[in-house]
């Protein structure tokens, strides 16, 4: 068995189409449909249910998909221990990301880690299901480190490094009735029409969780996957919107009003697995570094 069948077998199973892997892993679709094939005749059952309309995987398949990414990352340990002790750090780091923030440029921080650590490949992605699916892609070995929106008490189980905190803030029309006040409270804003992340993200978890906490309920009729949008939705009149401070920009058509009763608080950690990799522990001490001289 060759670790090249194995990284083809863990592309297909994540993408389940033949295409997009062979894309992702820069080879020709016929070279990753028979390394599949040989591997499936080593191991003398089928790893994928094929039509000409899907691909899904066997049970045998999805039993051996987290075995695979383990030794996946196994030898890419090898190979990093032997590659630190000779040339620097090299390696590959996967980075799950959901937002830019107000108060830190991440396209200069990562582009600074590129230039420091040039033998890392370094990939980022994002989660349809933000802070929730980028933990689950933590846990299944698909990143190796995520930007993570979820309280710490939901991190059970990974290495976390704290970032930053912040406070909500009502995001309001600047023609709305609570546009003038210094503050205002959950309960005020509950009747409203909400602007909001899709379920999973760990901002809109904060805030329903809090609204729960007072016995409120609301309802979300615009939901948006990008944080930075968030304001323009607002500011066009389709509701209101909480969203961590250090996450949004000042935008023309909006007032931003501290929520009070209750304060409701957002943690922006990153996380990892326990064991993270050489190349993983450099992205983690730059990200420290440059979050702690932000403030």
């Amino acid at each position: 068995m060759e670790t090249r069948q194995l990284e083809y077998f863990v592309a297909v199973a994540e993408e389940l189409n033949f295409t997009r892997a062979s894309q992702q892993l820069f080879a020709v679709q016929s070279t990753v449909s028979a390394g599949i094939a040989s591997l499936e005749r080593e191991l003398g059952t089928s790893l994928f249910d094929r039509s000409t309309k899907r691909v899904a995987l066997t049970a045998a398949g999805d039993a051996l998909l987290p075995e695979a990414r383990a030794a996946i990352e196994s030898i890419d340990r090898v190979r990093s221990a032997v590659a630190l002790t000779r040339d620097g750090i090299r390696g590959r780091v996967r980075v799950g990301i959901f937002t830019n923030f107000a108060f830190i440029n991440l396209a200069r921080l990562f582009a600074d880690f590129r230039r420091a650590y040039p033998l890392v490949d370094l990939q980022l992605v994002a989660s349809a299901s933000g802070s929730t699916g980028l933990a689950d892609d933590v846990t299944r070995g698909r990143v190796d480190l995520a930007f993570m929106g979820l309280p710490r008490a939901d991190l059970t189980g990974f290495l976390v490094l704290p970032l930053a905190r912040s406070r909500f803030d009502a995001i309001l029309p600047a023609d709305h009735r609570l546009a003038a006040r210094e503050s205002v409270t959950l309960a005020e804003l509950a009747d409203e029409q909400w602007v909001d992340s899709p379920a999973g993200f760990g901002n809109r978890i904060g805030i329903e969780r809090a609204l729960a906490a007072e016995g409120l309920a609301r309802t979300v009729s615009t939901q948006v996957s990008d944080l930075g949008e968030v304001p323009l939705f607002v500011a066009a009149g389709l509701g209101v919107a909480a969203l961590p401070r250090i996450t949004y920009l000042a935008t023309d058509g909006i007032v931003a009003v501290p929520i009070e009763r209750p304060m409701v608080p957002w943690e922006l950690n990153a996380i990892s697995r326990a064991d993270p990799s050489p190349a993983s522990t450099a992205l983690l001490d730059l990200l420290s570094e440059r979050f702690a001289e932000a403030g």
